[in-house]
């Protein structure tokens, strides 16, 4: 059969309990056990029957009750035929009741058959289920036939409303899972982004202090392969001391970082152009706390582009300028010129292009080029 709504099971969450809050459990075990004692007592309070047709009568509503619980299950697997086989015992059950004598039972069996089918059945199936049901607790009822019609029209509401009731608590219990997958997955995700933007700092702070130490100790030795003097030499090698003592301090400003516990921007670049002559920096605009990652990223991207500076534009004058704008920040690093240093085939050249992708990651632009006098770089990221 197609999916549609004559021939679509109702969901296995509205089937099942889970979800269902404790009373309302309970409620249904009440209710279950009140039918089960009424169809008992139908048995035990005939006048025509006593001894072993009394206890004939008392084991067939407990194999009703058997055949209702196998009910329960095979509607629970979305099982048609043997559904609607378990049904059609109850049917012949309650029929036979009725041919006995046990006009009442007959009665409770048959309003329970139509009721439960249109509440766990498909609607195709449901139906002739319930119009039989229905149909013949009508023939057999006492009461006049106003009554025995309103009885069965609101029976077969309660039915097809407690379907609508337990299609509505499964489509909830659905959605809860979806949404408790969708925030597992958001952890996830939260959880590898993180791991990135730490390997991007561990990353960045090593390729700085590392690629600034390979300058001066590559100089160390050019000098040393020339002959020079001792004070030159020495001169190289504490400088690249003191870029491994910097590196270190970089690294404890990153894991700082990570933290959350940044000193301000504008600091960070003042005493990031301290040791460089003829260095200065320029801050425009309202001056506001950044994102961590937009904060890094300006950091990273000064650091880099002054260790290009010192490799490629020795002696050249740097001018760094950081400009908060509404929706943006950029940092302008440009330099003077200066003569090409001996150094400027060290370094693998991956350091802009590495600061381009994590501006890319957050949304910005990075930009490197020759200008009028000598070269910038211009970092904009989004805040």
């Amino acid at each position: 059969m197609t999916d549609n709504v004559w021939t679509r099971w109702p969901s296995r969450e509205a089937l099942g309990r889970a979800g269902t809050a404790w009373s309302r459990r309970m409620l249904a075990w009440v209710v279950r056990l009140v039918v089960l004692a009424m169809l008992l007592w139908g048995a035990f309070s005939q006048n025509h029957v006593n001894g072993w047709g009394a206890a004939a009568a008392a084991a067939g509503v407990l194999f009703a009750a058997f055949v209702s619980w196998s009910f329960f299950r095979t509607t629970y697997a979305h099982r048609l035929v043997p559904s609607l086989a378990l049904i059609g015992v109850l049917l012949a059950i309650a029929a036979a009741a009725q041919a006995t004598g046990f006009r009442g039972p007959a009665l409770v069996l048959w309003c329970g058959c139509g009721i439960s089918a249109l509440e766990r059945m498909p609607i195709a199936a449901a139906l002739p289920v319930t119009s039989v049901a229905l149909a013949s607790y009508s023939a057999f009822n006492n009461d006049v036939w106003l009554t025995t019609a309103a009885t069965a029209v609101g029976m077969a509401l309660a039915g097809y409303v407690l379907r609508l009731d337990a299609e509505a608590r499964g489509s909830a219990q659905r959605l809860l899972a979806q949404e408790r997958a969708a925030r597992a997955a958001e952890a996830e995700s939260a959880a590898l982004g993180e791991r990135a933007r730490i390997a991007r700092e561990i990353h960045d702070v090593l390729a700085h202090s590392l690629s600034a130490q390979l300058v001066h100790l590559e100089a160390a030795r050019l000098l040393i392969e020339r002959g020079a003097d001792r004070e030159q030499i020495l001169e190289r090698v504490v400088a690249a001391r003191g870029m491994a003592r910097d590196g270190l301090a970089e690294t404890r400003q990153a894991l700082s970082a990570l933290r959350g516990e940044l000193s301000p921007l504008e600091d960070f670049l003042t005493e990031l152009v301290s040791s460089a002559d003829g260095a200065e920096v320029t801050v425009t605009g309202e001056r506001r706390p950044l994102p961590a990652e937009a904060s890094q990223a300006v950091r990273r991207v000064a650091q880099e582009a002054l260790t290009n500076i010192r490799k490629h534009a020795q002696g050249a004058k740097v001018h760094l300028r950081l400009d908060y704008a509404d929706h943006e920040v950029a940092l302008a690093v440009r330099d003077s010129g200066g003569r090409p240093g001996e150094l400027t085939g060290v370094g693998g050249g991956y350091g802009l292009l590495g600061m381009r992708e994590r501006a890319e990651l957050l949304g910005g632009s990075l930009e490197a080029g020759p200008d009028e006098e000598g070269f910038v770089v211009t970092l904009r990221v989004p805040v």
